[in-house]
């Protein structure tokens, strides 16, 4: 089995690339969490790799991250999720965040998911509640007012234009330098522009 790849990126799609490792070039499919994460072609790539194995196919899936991977085989092993279904999970919310919507039960989050229907979230809830990876407690003065402030610093952006899973990945950045700053207490505006600064690096 395929367990990992290194090599040069020789082309990008969504969900979709092409990783030349000396000379061979394997597809891989990705979550947008790990397609935005990567150079141009020709920049060097290092992809943990799921091998999927059918009677015809073998198929590579790739992720950036360990957290990555371990959701998506963690959403494989549920009844009625197959490979595509966990990518566009992973596609459409922050892991980070899928953690927290199932731990939560927040079915309704879920089923906002492209392609997640109400009956496919409950099962997510249900079956993956105690076997995903614990998120790390928030810092103290952060619990209550950081979930209602992450929110509206997440509408905020996904008004203004910004595709949900860039947003989600700078407002975690936002908030997280926030809890870790003096800045802790300056609320909405400041969590805001510093999420905006992330976007535009």
């Amino acid at each position: 089995m395929i367990a990992h790849l290194r090599g040069t990126l020789f082309e990008k799609h969504p969900n979709r690339l092409i990783v030349d490792v000396s000379g061979v070039g394997y597809e891989v499919f990705v979550p947008f969490s790990t397609f935005y994460g990567l150079g141009e072609p020709g920049a060097q790539v290092s992809l943990r790799i799921h091998t999927h194995v059918r009677e015809d196919a073998l198929t590579l899936y790739g992720f950036g991250t360990a957290l990555e991977q371990e959701l998506f085989e963690k959403m494989i092993a549920v009844s009625g999720i197959g490979p595509k279904l966990a990518l566009a999970v992973l596609s459409g919310i922050e892991p980070a965040e899928l953690v927290r919507a199932v731990e939560v039960a927040d079915v309704a989050r879920l089923t906002a998911i492209p392609g997640v229907g109400k009956k496919t979230s409950e099962r997510m809830v249900l079956e993956l509640k105690d076997r995903l990876p614990r998120r790390p407690a928030p810092a103290a003065g952060g619990t209550a007012a950081g979930l209602p402030l992450r929110d509206d610093v997440l509408s905020a952006l996904i008004n203004l234009g910004y595709h949900r899973p860039l947003a989600e990945r700078a407002v975690e950045a936002a908030v997280t330098h926030a809890e870790a700053s003096a800045d802790a207490g300056d609320g909405f505006e400041r969590t805001l522009k510093y999420a905006l600064r992330e976007l535009a690096k």
